[in-house]
């Protein structure tokens, strides 16, 4: 069944996109038929950042079960395309995933749970005990992360892994921490739940089913010492009293969802941060 059905969003997905021609026509085949089955209108924001190929191209001519509109981001960075993405939201529930997909989007239904139960950032973690991770990096991407985790845990809310591209948030938390970000490269995620850290917001860390995909632009090698260079910014930037976060969504919720199997999510009286 599709889900273009009149009326406002209830979720609306954003997908940063740099060069992702091939690998796009299948993320947002993916996205749109898990979208298109959930009981409430979902829409796909598709971020073009500064692309040279036909990415922008393939979200135009897009035809599928929800709505895919595509906006420009023109400065370089991943961080750059989901603040954009982001700020164009109005839905009560958001979020970004990876063009790739590497996320089972069967971690769509836990987080949209968690999110109507009143949690306001559900974020993936591929260290979380319950998760299932194919093919992951090579050993010294893999200590580089688990290094990376480490040091920035206290900015994050005590997660594990700031990295998995699956986050979502209470609309208008979301909005307002990507109001604040302003890192544009890799580390810009410990920015951004940072800034909801920051506003009293706890952080749910859920299992996913993660595979490892080619053509990750990331390189230990190259992109290290920048990643430092930016938590040490980003840890200047968010220091400072805490501010209460914003209140849930006036909207209305997302209508029953049927249940879901158990894989190890925690109830929402003791789903925890990790």
């Amino acid at each position: 069944m599709g889900n273009r059905r009149p009326g406002p969003a209830l979720l609306e997905v954003v997908v940063p996109a740099r060069n992702e021609a091939g690998r796009l026509p299948a993320g947002l085949d993916l996205l749109s038929d898990r979208l298109a089955a959930l009981p409430a209108r979902a829409e796909v924001i598709v971020v073009d950042n500064a692309s040279t190929d036909a990415t922008a191209e393939i979200v135009r001519s897009w035809r599928g079960p929800v709505p895919v509109r595509l906006l420009t981001c023109d400065r370089p960075g991943k961080g750059a395309a989901v603040r954009t993405g982001l700020l164009a939201t109005r839905a009560p529930y958001i979020g970004f995933m990876d063009a790739d997909m590497a996320t089972d989007l069967a971690a769509l239904d836990d987080a949209l749970v968690l999110l109507r139960e009143g949690r306001t950032v559900v974020v993936g973690s591929r260290r979380h005990e319950a998760s299932v991770v194919e093919g992951y990096a090579l050993p010294v991407r893999r200590l580089g992360a688990i290094t990376f985790n480490r040091i920035v845990r206290d900015l994050v809310g005590g997660i594990q892994d700031t990295q998995c591209g699956f986050k979502f948030f209470a609309g208008p938390l979301g909005r307002a921490a990507a109001r604040d970000l302003r890192t544009t490269g890799f580390s810009f995620d410990v920015e951004l739940l940072a800034h909801c850290v920051r506003r009293g917001a706890p952080v749910t860390a859920i299992p996913v089913v993660w595979r490892d995909r080619p053509g990750s632009t990331f390189s230990v090698r190259r992109h290290s010492l920048q990643c430092l260079i930016d938590l040490a910014r980003i840890r200047a930037r968010v220091t400072g009293p805490l501010v209460p976060a914003p209140a849930p969504a006036s909207e209305p919720v997302l209508g029953p969802l049927p249940a879901l199997p158990d894989r190890g999510l925690p109830s929402a009286s003791s789903a925890g941060q990790g």
